[in-house]
C-alpha cells in the first residue's frame, strides 16, 4: 500500500474526526482534539489507509516519528506492518513509534529482537475517577473542597459559570493573553504552542466537536477550559484548564464544575501528562489518582 501523507489542516476535521476511538486506549490521544491542539508544533501528517486506518508522521528534534496506528484492535497489527514498511522502505528509516498506548504495546506483543520498547514515564496520563472530582467527597480531596466553598463564598453573587460556544473566541484570547503576561517568564517551548493550538482551535470552532467553559467574575473571564468524551472509554479528556492564579479556589471551582456539568456521565476523567514538571505533577498527583495512561516508545532495532 503506498501511503501519501498531507498536512493535518482543518480540510482534514470532518475525515479524521469520526475515525477516533476505534478500540480500547485511555490515553489523551484517542479523542481527536488532543491531536489537533499540538499538530503544528509536532508538524504533524495524516495519510488514510484501507478501512479507514490513520497513519500519522510526527517530526521534533530533527527526527521523524510515527505514532500508532489509528484503527480497530483487530487490524492493528497489519497497519503496524505497512507503517513499518513505509517506514524502511519508502523513508529509508528505522520505525520510531511515539506515545504509544499501554493497550496496543501488549495487543502487539513485539519481538525483543527486533524492537525495543521504553515507558515514557513523565509523558502518562493521570486518570482520576469521575465522581470522586465531581463531589470532591471524603477526606483525600477535603482541601480540594474546602478551595471550592472558599471560592464560592468570596464571590458569592458576583460568579458565573457559563459554557462557552465559537462567538466567545475574542473573549477567550482577551483571558489568555492576560493568563500569558502573568506567566512571561515561562511563555516559551510548549507553553507558548500550547497558547498557538489553542488559538488553532478556535479558528476552526465551529468544525471541532468540542466542549468549552468558563467563569465570569464581575462580567470578566478568569477561567477557561477545553474538553472531549470518548463514549468508548466513558471518560471525558481535559485537554485545556487555564484560571487567573491570583484568584484563591478558581481553578478547583472550574475543574469541579465542568464536570459536574458537562461530563456528569463520565466514568473517566484524563487529565493528560505533567511533561516531567515537579509543579504540574504534585499538583496533579493532589487529585488523587486512580490509575495512569502508560505510554511507550517502540524503536525498530
Amino acid at each position: 500500500m503506498e501511503l501519501q501523507f498531507k498536512d493535518l489542516d482543518s480540510s482534514a476535521l470532518k475525515t479524521l474526526a469520526p475515525l477516533f476511538t476505534f478500540r480500547e486506549n485511555k490515553t489523551c490521544d484517542s479523542v481527536f482534539l488532543g491531536l489537533f491542539l499540538w499538530k503544528d508544533y509536532y508538524q504533524v501528517r495524516y495519510a488514510v489507509g484501507d478501512d479507514n486506518t490513520i497513519f500519522l508522521r510526527i517530526a521534533a528534534d530533527g527526527k521523524e516519528y510515527a505514532a500508532l496506528p489509528i484503527c480497530k484492535a483487530a487490524d492493528l497489527s497489519q497497519s503496524f506492518g505497512v507503517l513499518k514498511d513505509y517506514f524502511n522502505q519508502t523513508l529509508g528509516l528505522k520505525l520510531n513509534i511515539f506515545l504509544a498506548d499501554e493497550a496496543a504495546v501488549r495487543l502487539l506483543n513485539l519481538p525483543e529482537h527486533e524492537f525495543d520498547v521504553e515507558e515514557l514515564e513523565d509523558a502518562r496520563d493521570y486518570l482520576y475517577s469521575g465522581d470522586a472530582l465531581r463531589s470532591l467527597a471524603g477526606r483525600k480531596l477535603h482541601k480540594k473542597k474546602n478551595l471550592v466553598n472558599s471560592f464560592v463564598r468570596t464571590w458569592e453573587g458576583r460568579f458565573e459559570y457559563r459554557r462557552l460556544t465559537c462567538a466567545e473566541g475574542s473573549e477567550i484570547k482577551s483571558f489568555l493573553a492576560r493568563w500569558g503576561v502573568a506567566r512571561e517568564e515561562r511563555m516559551e517551548g510548549q507553553l507558548e504552542h500550547e497558547i498557538l493550538g489553542i488559538h488553532e482551535i478556535l479558528r476552526c470552532c465551529s468544525l471541532l466537536d468540542i466542549t468549552m467553559a468558563g467563569v465570569y467574575i464581575d462580567g470578566t473571564l478568569e477561567a477557561f477550559t477545553i474538553g472531549s468524551y470518548n463514549p468508548l472509554e466513558q471518560m471525558a479528556v481535559i485537554h485545556i484548564e487555564k484560571a487567573n492564579p491570583e484568584i484563591k479556589g478558581l481553578y478547583q471551582f472550574i475543574n469541579q464544575q465542568f464536570l459536574i456539568h458537562e461530563f456528569p456521565d463520565a466514568v473517566l476523567i484524563n487529565r493528560e501528562d505533567d511533561l516531567g514538571d515537579p509543579g504540574l505533577r504534585q499538583a496533579k498527583l493532589s487529585y488523587c489518582p486512580v490509575d495512569f495512561a502508560r505510554k511507550y516508545r517502540i524503536r525498530q532495532r
